[in-house]
């Protein structure tokens, strides 16, 4: 990834793609907002630093959750702090809104900052418009933007469906975000068409829960196949057994040298479906 500006623009992109130039792999932990906590202080200390010794380019994180952590995992992984959020106990949990804006996010040491919008939501209209004026702040900061979007609302029978999985990824891009993540859509050929109508990078969201680490680092290489920018992997490493080892497993697969088919990373093999 390369952002074009300033100094400071070009050194944060530096920072988030710190063990490969071509793709990330970013460990949300935002989940404690939505669902509840993951963990203890110390619990949560140990788990961040076990992320930023095995790979992690990223840790997604709001901002109260920093007061409580030990800064030094910090100088070998990048903080992305998340500015929107609901919870599950909500009338309507698909109803994202703002806590935080970019300037706090700088103030907090961040080196990008995400929002997450629900595309086909009743509230569709206000996370639009948010993600579009956080994206005008960080243009102006000079810090990268991550846009989770998710086909998600009364309206939307497949959230995994190519058309919106690509309709949610070119509309993060054309409102100014950096990195997009998105859903996996079902087949591989899919995934690649959503890489090649997006202009920026996209991260796929790491799916449902594996049954073991095989299953997980085979779906993995299948999405890499594609050309995608990298993973956005939360519960299948912070939920693993020894996320620390999980974490580096699906990491080396991330940061590996990737294959390329062709034109707009058409894979070559027969589209395998995605779980």
């Amino acid at each position: 990834m390369t952002l074009n500006g300033s100094f400071g623009a070009r050194l944060r992109a530096r920072k988030l793609y710190r063990n490969s130039p071509d793709r990330l792999l970013v460990v949300p932990l935002d989940h404690s907002v939505t669902d509840g906590p993951i963990a203890t202080a110390a619990g949560l200390n140990h788990l961040v630093g076990r992320l930023s010794d095995n790979g992690v380019d990223a840790i997604v994180l709001h901002k109260g959750t920093l007061r409580r952590l030990d800064p030094e995992p910090f100088t070998r992984t990048s903080l992305i702090v998340h500015l929107s959020v609901s919870t599950m106990h909500a009338p309507d949990p698909d109803a994202k809104y703002l806590v935080s804006d970019v300037e706090n996010a700088l103030r907090l040491g961040a080196d990008a900052v995400s929002v997450h919008v629900n595309v086909g939501s009743a509230g569709e209209a206000v996370q639009v418009a948010d993600m579009a004026a956080v994206a005008d702040a960080c243009d102006r900061w000079n810090i990268p933007l991550l846009a989770m979007m998710y086909p998600r609302g009364p309206e939307i029978s497949d959230p995994r469906d190519l058309v919106l999985v690509k309709h949610v990824a070119t509309l993060a891009a054309d409102l100014g975000a950096d990195l997009v993540k998105v859903p996996c859509p079902r087949t591989v050929t899919d995934l690649a068409d959503v890489v090649s109508a997006c202009p920026v990078p996209v991260l796929v969201a790491g799916g449902q829960a594996a049954d073991t680490t095989e299953e997980l680092l085979d779906r993995v290489g299948g999405i890499l196949d594609t050309g995608v920018g990298g993973l956005a992997m939360g519960r299948n490493i912070f939920q693993a057994d020894d996320p620390g080892k999980r974490a580096r497993q699906v990491a080396d697969l991330v940061h590996a040298p990737p294959l390329r088919y062709g034109p707009a990373g058409t894979p070559g093999p027969a589209p395998h479906r995605l779980p």
